[in-house]
This record gives structure tokens, C-alpha cells and sequence, in this order.
């Protein structure tokens, strides 16, 4: 396998391009660089292509063109490159997806076993754990039916936490919430970058980027418009484009 990234960056991403089959060009020569420990956020208007970002960095959506390189393994067509970046990259989406059928513990469990390879008792730890550290130990034995939507999303942060990754990336992770619960996952979110976590983070919680993030990154048609400093791009946002957007949202 691969050497580990001993430099500063864990994320390389060099010129990537995706069309999707219906025409539209998600992504333009898009490049970037995550270091260790930094918290990105990512802002724009809907079909800038932030999800799709997010998507290609652990192969959920496949790139034309480019490269992607997360902690120096190289996500190309090799399968135990895929499974390798998998395991280091976690994700929480939108919608929660978590099963139905299975407990909150059983759903924390169940990809530690599968493909950590953990025992139920040794799984069993680990999720208990990370349930008190987002917040809900009481919930363990509770389906996910019974829980509120901030809830939910808590047990996928805590899922995508059990497979100890290395980065995280948050797709709009609050959007799907009612207000109320927002905060509560921000919470969350905002204790593990405290802990040094790598984090991508798309977001239209503005309050967020600026408490939070390390570098905040403006989006449109595919391809990095600005970036800087949540100081700088919210408050002396260079391009006209950047300051329209804000202007709309803030």
C-alpha cells in the first residue's frame, strides 16, 4: 500500500472535470488542497457543484478528468484504492440513510464489523462511545422512526465517526432539519473540529463558517470563484459575484 501523506496536505485535488450524461458540467479544471486538521467550508448557489466536490472525493460520483489524492493514495480505478479511501473518508449527507430496520447501536455497528472486521462486543464499545459524544447514549436501542431528524443525523455522524476516518465531508448535512434541530448538529460538528478532525463542509449555515472554518471556498458553474479566510470572503469579499450571493443570504 501507499506511503502516508507525511507533507501537510491530506486532500489533492488537480484539474478534475465531471459532465453528467445530460450535459451539464459540474466541475471545470477544479483544484484544491486540504491540509491536515483544516476545516473547509464550501458556500454557493444551488448547481454550483459543491455536492458534486463532495461526491468525487470518495468516489460516490466518478471524474472525466484530473486527479484525487487523499493521504497519498491515489483514488484512480484500483479497487483496493477505492475500499482504502473509503475507510479514511467519511460522509454525511442530507438525508440521514440510516436502516430502518436496525437499532441506532446496530446501525453504528454494523459497518464496523462488516468491513473494520470488529467483534459485536468490540463494535459495541466503540459505538456507546461515540453515541455519548454526540450526545445521545440513551438512544441506542431506539429505531430510527422514533427519533427526532436532529437525532437522526447524529447517529450518521456518529456511523461515519465509528469507521475512524481521517477526513470527514458534510453534504449539507443540516438542510433537511427543522430549525430547532439545526443547532444541535452544529454542536456536533463544531466539537470535532475543535478535536482537529479534517473537515469538507457544504453549508448554508453562514454563523457556522465563520465560527468554524479554517478557509472558506465561493463556488459557481463548476469552478472556485474565491477564497479565503471567512474574515476575508465575508467580510471583504473581493469578486462581485461573492458579495451578490452574500448580499442575497446574510
Amino acid at each position: 500500500m501507499y506511503e502516508k501523506t507525511q507533507g501537510e496536505y491530506i486532500i489533492v485535488v488537480d484539474k478534475i472535470n465531471k459532465t453528467f450524461p445530460n450535459g451539464v458540467r459540474a466541475l471545470r479544471d477544479f483544484s484544491i488542497k486540504v491540509r491536515k486538521r483544516e476545516v473547509l467550508v464550501v458556500i454557493g448557489p444551488s448547481g454550483s457543484g459543491k455536492s458534486t466536490f463532495l461526491r468525487c472525493l470518495n468516489g460516490l460520483e466518478e471524474i472525466d478528468s484530473g486527479s484525487i489524492v487523499i493521504d497519498g493514495i491515489p483514488l484512480d480505478q484500483r479497487k483496493e484504492n477505492r475500499l482504502e479511501i473509503r475507510k479514511e473518508v467519511g460522509m454525511v449527507f442530507q438525508s440521514f440513510n440510516l436502516f430502518p430496520h436496525l437499532t441506532v447501536l446496530e446501525n453504528v455497528n454494523l459497518a464496523q464489523m462488516l468491513v473494520r472486521k470488529k467483534s459485536k462486543k468490540e463494535a459495541t464499545e466503540t459505538s456507546m462511545e461515540l453515541l455519548h459524544k454526540v450526545g445521545i447514549p440513551e438512544k441506542a436501542r431506539t429505531f430510527p422512526n422514533h427519533l427526532s431528524g436532529g437525532q437522526q443525523q447524529r447517529v450518521a455522524i456518529a456511523r461515519a465517526l465509528a469507521m475512524k476516518p481521517k477526513v470527514m465531508l458534510f453534504d449539507e448535512a443540516t438542510s433537511a432539519l427543522d430549525p430547532e434541530m439545526i443547532g444541535e448538529v452544529l454542536e456536533v460538528m463544531k466539537s470535532l473540529a475543535k478535536e482537529g478532525m479534517t473537515m469538507v463542509v457544504v453549508s448554508h449555515e453562514m454563523g457556522f463558517a465563520r465560527e468554524v472554518s479554517d478557509r472558506v471556498v465561493f463556488m459557481e458553474d463548476g469552478a472556485i470563484v474565491e477564497e479565503g479566510t471567512a474574515e476575508q470572503v465575508f467580510g471583504n469579499p473581493k469578486q462581485e459575484r461573492t458579495r451578490l450571493f452574500l448580499s442575497q443570504i446574510l
